[in-house]
């Protein structure tokens, strides 16, 4: 087989870039996780740029090294979270009224895109070979959600959160990038309604089953069931209704436990997992997230939206497979007493039938297995 070295980058968001490098090296190909700068959930990578007390002159001058540095060292490039290297963002013309800083802004998000097109031509001119994962926002569209979904995050969100000028600059980029990609992935399926029509569904492949072990002994005990949720951005994720249907089940006599995860590291986070029952986790995207997949390999039944429009997209076996509890916005007060008046056998069934769920769809080898032979088709196609 060709050898041959590939690199992930530039963020490790959500754990997948780097276990799926983790999961490449297993399988005996030489692969890196470096991104930009680390953020408070603090994934274990092969290497971090720059520190967070770093200058920006010496932030800028890092990316410029390492883009040199992967048009030197590896084969394949493989972005995440929708981005390159330059981490190109929309180009706002500045707003007199804001002064300084508004300018500052435009000429930085002038320079990041002109790097994205030298970033990008210069690994084409030199034959690397480029592929890219979306994983939510980087790919989703306020307009297609709101002319297409009755329930989506961009009903949750002010005008800023998905703006016409956001939206247009997804739509532009991402048809750029596409172009100059041999595979585009996407890891949630609502987002294949927004790339090219031959982008690729995969699953998440974070979550290493030697490392998060099962165990049911919560499901099985018989003190009150232990919830837990963890918002990175309490409307998003629905945070507000859920915390006012537990509180009117409260008021019923329902005896429960909530644990609320925020701002914490995965590691510290993931102390609270282990000793939850139950996730309950977002109420609007449509789809579950990586955070889903960690606590059903922990053994927790999953309360999530999973919106069917969007389904057609995934595997059939895989839809047929799907252990969630269903709940969206109008429903989620009534799905979490049914939750709590299923008995604990119920329970444990469906904690078993979720670690065997993604056991089954989100094994980093068969997925890295996967998207390595799309590496190696695209290599072999240039030695033709």
């Amino acid at each position: 087989m060709k050898r041959f070295k590939v690199i992930h980058a530039p963020t490790a968001v959500g754990g997948n870039p780097p276990a799926l490098s983790k999961a490449l090296r297993a399988q005996g190909i030489q692969s890196e996780c470096c991104i930009i700068s680390q953020n408070y959930l603090a994934y274990e990578v092969d290497r971090v740029l720059v520190s967070a007390d770093s200058r920006f002159l010496q932030c800028e001058l890092e990316r410029l090294k390492f883009i040199f540095e992967c048009l030197l060292k590896y084969d394949i490039i493989h972005y995440n979270a929708g981005t390159t290297i330059a981490t190109a963002n929309i180009i706002e013309w500045p707003v007199r009224s804001k002064g300084l800083s508004s300018l500052k802004r435009f000429v930085y998000s002038v320079y990041l895109r002109g790097l994205q097109c030298f970033e990008v031509s210069l690994f084409r001119l030199f034959r690397k070979k480029l592929f890219i994962t979306y994983q939510g926002d980087d790919a989703r569209q306020g307009d297609y959600c709101r002319q297409h979904y009755a329930v989506s995050i961009a009903t949750q969100v002010d005008e800023s959160y998905y703006s016409d000028a956001s939206d247009a600059f997804k739509k532009k980029n991402i048809a750029y990038l596409a172009k100059h990609c041999e595979r585009v992935y996407a890891l949630n399926p609502d987002l294949l309604n927004v790339l090219p029509a031959e982008a690729k569904f995969v699953p998440y492949s974070h979550v290493d089953f030697s490392d998060w072990k099962a165990s049911y002994d919560g499901l099985r005990s018989q003190r009150p069931l232990r919830f837990v949720h963890a918002p990175t951005h309490r409307r998003v994720k629905g945070t507000d209704l859920i915390l006012e249907s537990l509180e009117a089940l409260e008021g019923e006599g329902f005896a429960f436990e909530l644990i609320l995860v925020e701002g914490m590291s995965q590691a510290e986070a993931r102390t609270h997992y282990e000793q939850a029952d139950v996730l309950i986790d977002q109420l609007f995207a449509g789809w579950y997230g990586g955070l889903a997949v960690e606590l059903m390999a922990l053994g927790k039944p999953v309360l999530v939206y999973l919106r069917e429009e969007d389904l057609h997209f995934i595997p059939e076996q895989m839809r047929t497979d799907l252990p969630f509890i269903n709940a969206n916005p109008f429903t989620i007060k009534d799905r979490l007493r049914d939750v709590l008046c299923m008995s604990r056998e119920e329970l444990v069934d469906l904690a078993q039938r979720s670690r065997a769920y993604v056991e089954r769809w989100h094994d980093p080898m068969q997925i890295a297995a996967s998207i390595a032979d799309d590496y190696l088709a695209s290599i072999n196609t240039r030695l033709k």
